[in-house]
């Protein structure tokens, strides 16, 4: 495998700020994990109890986005004072556009355009919000119908980002994922490859983009991976009868290994070499503590052959998922 353009720390596990940096998320039981007040006060200090401990914990990357209603912020303002050997690297967002009002049940929490006056005012903020840059910046949700990839003013600007010394990278979503990577991965700007990673929908119940982000690692991209845990779906909060069978064989792994289901979901992904980072979502401590279990467990043949079972089409995962509720 080629050297990467971007080097991620170890381990191999991040803290995602998604369910951090705002009142409400998608997350399967979300809602209980933010028992008593929500305000930004009691919201700003419960995203630095997870980053300190997160920190305290070896994990050295955290990935927020402009839409994560405050999260810039609150790690902007966790950041400030530490020295440089106590920082982990950052990695941002920019496309969307948080409009929920810090409510729970607004009627849209985010609104999605990805052209370059939107690039402009979300790096300027970025910018003000982290006191710097952060070390990488994505294009959040990058789809072909939205048309950022032949967006020239975007992608030129982009690469003025890249060579000022940020990485850039995009997210994908949907069941066309793999087909917007390589997309990207045919972008080309002054002759160099305009993406330096890519941070993915990849777990045991939408593995279809896998191939692709294989080869993307080996093309020098880093992989990140996002959604591991599939919105709560791969862990003990998961009671939805039609994923009662599929949980049955997770439970089963699960046990012979004395873990939780989410460990297991995590150990599957990083039992993949070319992944170079996972996104642990978690809003708890005792969620990321569950998660990290994940580093210590190995998965045998037999293990990752059942765990073949849990996998759905495609299109269905992603209906699925657009169906879930903010909580």
């Amino acid at each position: 495998m080629p050297n990467k353009r971007l080097t991620l720390p170890h381990p191999r596990i991040g803290l995602g700020l998604a369910a951090l940096g705002r009142p409400g998320y998608i997350n399967l039981g979300h809602g209980a994990d933010m028992p008593g007040r929500r305000d930004v006060d009691a919201m700003r200090a419960h995203c630095h109890r997870m980053l300190d401990l997160a920190w305290e914990q070896g994990i050295r990357y955290v990935d927020a986005a402009r839409s994560y209603g405050r999260a810039e912020a609150f790690l902007g303002a966790w950041l400030a004072g530490r020295p440089p050997e106590g920082r982990p690297v950052i990695g941002s967002k920019w496309g969307y556009t948080y409009t929920a009002d810090w409510q729970v049940d607004a009627e849209v929490h985010e609104v999605k355009e990805h052209s370059r006056e939107v690039l402009d005012r979300q790096w300027g903020e970025t910018l003000e919000a982290l006191n710097g840059p952060p070390d990488l910046y994505q294009i959040h949700s990058a789809t072909l119908d939205s048309g950022v990839l032949e967006n020239v003013t975007v992608l030129e600007r982009l690469a003025e980002l890249r060579d000022a010394g940020t990485a850039i990278g995009l997210t994908t979503s949907g069941p066309r994922q793999a087909e917007t990577l390589e997309r990207a991965m045919a972008v080309e700007i002054d002759g160099r490859p305009l993406f330096d990673a890519v941070q993915a929908t990849f777990n045991l119940l939408e593995p279809s983009i896998g191939t692709t982000l294989e080869e993307a690692a080996h093309a020098g991209m880093a992989v990140i991976v996002k959604e591991g845990v599939a919105n709560g779906r791969l862990t003990a909060r998961n009671d939805r009868p039609e994923d009662a069978g599929r949980m049955a064989v997770l439970d089963a792994v699960a046990g012979r290994h004395a873990v939780t289901r989410d460990a297991v979901a995590i150990a599957w992904l990083l039992a993949h070499p070319w992944v170079d980072m996972v996104l642990s979502g978690a809003a708890t401590e005792a969620q990321l503590s569950a998660n990290l279990r994940g580093l210590e467990v190995s998965l045998s043949p037999a293990d990752l052959e059942a765990l073949g079972a849990l996998i759905e089409p495609a299109e269905v995962y992603w209906r699925t998922r657009g169906g879930l509720a903010w909580n």
